[in-house]
């Protein structure tokens, strides 16, 4: 039945009766509510969307907050393709627009499609491509203008803008998609809580026009120190976390002491005789914590015990 259903949508034109049969076998089938989100930004994705019935909007987030409709799609076409391909987060988010039907194709079954079904594969491939490359032509400027606003203001509305760093709205979208998909593909991932020791005085002794320097230097050690697999997070004013993708707690300890040594190292010519520290606490998922909740929890409390044990260490959840 969903075979007749695939016939009408321009990305299976060219498919035989039977390939699109064996094609709808492969796909889900969901229903959603008017109102009802899909999925986020930052989402992991990792399924192609047809719309059956119904209708949902695609859009992001500007600075602001405000919602920016990039597009709306309706019955008989169809969205996220490059999900079953490159399987990366979700650069948009996703909401039903009224009472819809959809079927999904999640990338493991296409990677099965591939092996089974080579030529429908390629086909499919084909279309994706060309449509792409039709909407391209036919839109022009105002969809170029329109991605490079979109993904312009995404960059603003997740980005701390003094030091470029990722801010705590990125965090809070991002988190629960980003331990999904460590548990999903059986990998680690630790989390980080950061502290500069003793800020509050420093402000007082230097002002907050070298303290708001001092910020921007520090986040530049940062990414000297950590790779650029690493997620860095401005939480508020010298607070910061930081999250290793792939990281068990060995190597956040490594990571996490080397940034030690290189806040020591820093120097400021104007105040020579000016020397830093920090304090760091993390956890590790799944050695030290499971949820969300589990890793900021333990990740605090073991950056408190590194305050209590002296400052000037990181210490994991024991």
């Amino acid at each position: 039945m969903n075979g007749n259903i695939l016939r009408n949508i321009a990305i299976f034109e060219g498919q035989a009766d039977e390939h699109l049969e064996l094609l709808s076998m492969e796909m889900k089938r969901y229903e959603y509510r008017a109102g009802e989100m899909l999925f986020q930004e930052g989402d992991p994705g990792d399924e192609m969307y047809v719309v059956v019935s119904g209708a949902v909007s695609i859009f992001i987030k500007d600075q602001t907050g405000e919602e920016v409709v990039l597009t709306e799609v309706k019955a008989g076409s169809y969205f996220g393709e490059m999900s079953i391909i490159d399987q990366t987060c979700r650069s948009a988010a996703c909401r039903v627009l009224e009472d819809t039907v959809l079927l999904a194709l999640h990338a493991d079954d296409f990677t099965r499609i591939v092996s089974t079904m080579p030529d429908s594969a390629a086909k499919m491939m084909d279309r994706m491509l060309s449509i792409i490359v039709e909407r391209l032509m036919k839109t022009g400027a105002f969809v170029t203008q329109m991605v490079q606003y979109g993904e312009e203001s995404r960059k603003r509305a997740i980005t701390d803008p003094a030091t470029g760093l990722f801010n705590r709205r990125y965090l809070e979208e991002s988190f629960e998609g980003l331990v999904t998909k460590a548990k999903t593909e059986g990998s680690t991932l630790s989390f980080v809580m950061f502290d500069m020791d003793r800020f509050g005085s420093l402000n007082t002794k230097y002002g907050q026009e070298f303290c708001d320097r001092l910020i921007v230097q520090t986040a530049d050690v940062f990414r000297q120190v950590f790779s650029r697999d690493d997620i860095l997070v401005r939480y508020g004013g010298d607070e910061f976390i930081f999250l290793f993708p792939g990281s068990d707690a060995k190597a956040a300890q490594e990571k996490c002491d080397s940034l030690c040594r290189a806040i020591r190292d820093m120097r400021f010519p104007e105040h020579e005789e000016l020397r830093l520290t920090c304090s760091m606490g993390f956890a590790a998922l799944p050695e030290h914590a499971g949820t969300t909740d589990e890793l900021k929890e333990r990740s605090d409390k073991a950056l408190y015990r590194a305050k209590e044990e002296g400052r000037d260490r990181a210490l994991g959840w024991a």
